[in-house]
């Protein structure tokens, strides 16, 4: 069974002074904490083990929003990291919790939207390959990129390239198999000090176990760890849901399609948000039919 790994750590230094006294992951993207998008991700996966790695100072914060996910019905565990050293590593911190089982993981300041979504992750937690996502991008140098051949496979990924080999982001949402871990323990730290997940990605390359699965067109993509991708996000988000009259990474509407939780349940999260606009969009799901799509 797949397991799910969040990582909610670093300093969120881009987005000082924002950032000196709370997690990154808790600021609001329009109306509910960013982390929210990432976990959405995992549990649309139907993953429902997951792993959120966070800085000691903020566990009790993450706790106080999610508790161990009963009222989600998934578990939650937690674990520190003492100081951010690299996107790879937070597979050697999950290594007791993943006990050798395939994992997805995911940056806590990524958000995805877009047609068909819950589809390809479905298709990714299938493959007996490993999976990365790639989006096309303006500025390719400020991610890690990935070369595909004539039938879409990869022949090269690059972190940060100073010539323009291509314009395929590589965003952070992982699928890994049950070697990912032990994989990432024969990393070195690069340059700058950290565990590269381009590293842990060639690794995988080199061995012919690697798929990208490309993001479509008319899909979104935001790195929300800047001041810029922290408000376009917000205005996204506020835009397509007022369009729609849907809500994006509403957690427990996913665990009621799922059938994780009752309305029973729903009700108890309704009273925990009171008055807010979110329960508001709680309460007039329990009116409608579940499972439903």
């Amino acid at each position: 069974m797949r397991k799910g790994i969040i990582l909610s750590g670093g300093t969120g230094s881009r987005l000082f002074p924002c950032t000196t006294a709370v997690s990154k992951q808790l600021l609001p993207v329009f109306d509910k904490p960013m982390i929210f998008y990432s976990l959405s991700v995992l549990m649309m996966a139907k993953i429902k083990e997951i792993l959120i790695i966070t800085n000691e100072e903020n566990i009790y914060s993450y706790k106080k929003l999610f508790n161990n996910g009963d009222n989600l019905g998934i578990k939650i565990f937690y674990e520190k990291q003492d100081k951010p050293s690299g996107i790879a590593e937070a597979l050697l911190i999950g290594k007791k919790f993943l006990n050798n089982s395939p994992c997805a993981l995911i940056l806590g300041d990524n958000i995805f939207y877009g047609n068909h979504f819950e589809k390809l992750l479905t298709k990714a937690n299938k493959n007996k390959k490993n999976t990365i996502f790639a989006y096309r991008v303006k500025n390719p140098e400020n991610y890690g990129v990935v070369k595909l051949n004539k039938n879409n496979q990869p022949i090269k990924i690059i972190e940060k390239p100073k010539k323009n080999i291509s314009d395929l982001a590589v965003t952070g949402l992982y699928f890994y198999d049950e070697k990912s871990s032990s994989y990432a323990s024969k990393i070195k730290p690069s340059k700058r000090g950290e565990l590269e997940i381009t590293d842990l990605n060639n690794i995988y390359l080199k061995k012919k176990k690697l798929d990208v699965q490309l993001l479509p067109e008319g899909f979104t993509w935001f790195d929300a760890g800047t001041y810029d991708g922290l408000l376009e996000a917000s205005m996204y988000v506020n835009s397509i849901q007022k369009r729609q009259n849907k809500m994006i990474a509403c957690l427990e509407e996913i665990a009621l399609n799922h059938k994780w939780i009752n309305k029973i349940q729903l009700k108890k999260r309704i009273y925990q948000f009171k008055k807010s606009g979110y329960a508001n969009y709680l309460h007039k799901l329990l009116k409608l039919k579940f499972p439903y799509k």
